[in-house]
Formats: C-alpha cells, structure tokens, sequence
C-alpha cells in the first residue's frame, strides 16, 4: 500500500488544501504524494526547479498571500528534505 502523506511532498502545502486533495497520476487518479499545484498527469509542472527555487517560490507565494515574513520562511525551511528532492 502506498504511503499516505499529509503535505505535498514537493512543496510542502497541507494536501488537504490542495484544491482536488492532490495532483494527478498518469492514470487520471489523484495523487497522494503531491499537490496540484506541483503535479498534473503524472509530471512535475515546474520540472526544472531546484530545491532552493522552490523554497523561495513558496516563501514569497505564502508572503503573497498575507503571511508574515519570518513565518513563510519556517514553512519552507524543511523543503529539500521531502521526496522530491531526496537523492
């Protein structure tokens, strides 16, 4: 069985604030491991993006959208320890 997450293991958004509860697989199901936000069809959207890029891309999206500063940069800090950017 696969594992079930709780954040989005590529930027680490709650999935259950992911607008469909997850992005979607190859097979049209929904992702259990990433949101929609990082992952349609079974591809990453923003497939190039490094760890740090995607640090400060969620920082300043959470900054966006009325998050103070040092609490947007808590939240991103532990992006390069999930899935996607494990090597």
């Amino acid at each position: 069985m696969d594992k079930v997450y709780k954040n989005c293991q590529s930027c680490g958004m709650p999935l259950k604030k992911s607008p469909n509860g997850g992005g979607t697989n190859t097979d049209g199901s929904i992702s259990t491991k990433y949101c929609d936000y990082c992952y349609e069809k079974g591809q990453f959207k923003q497939s190039n993006i490094t760890a740090p890029e995607m640090q400060e891309f969620v920082k300043n999206k959470m900054k966006d959208i009325g998050f103070p500063g040092f609490l947007a940069s808590l939240f991103s800090k532990g992006i390069p320890k999930l899935e996607r950017w494990k090597n």
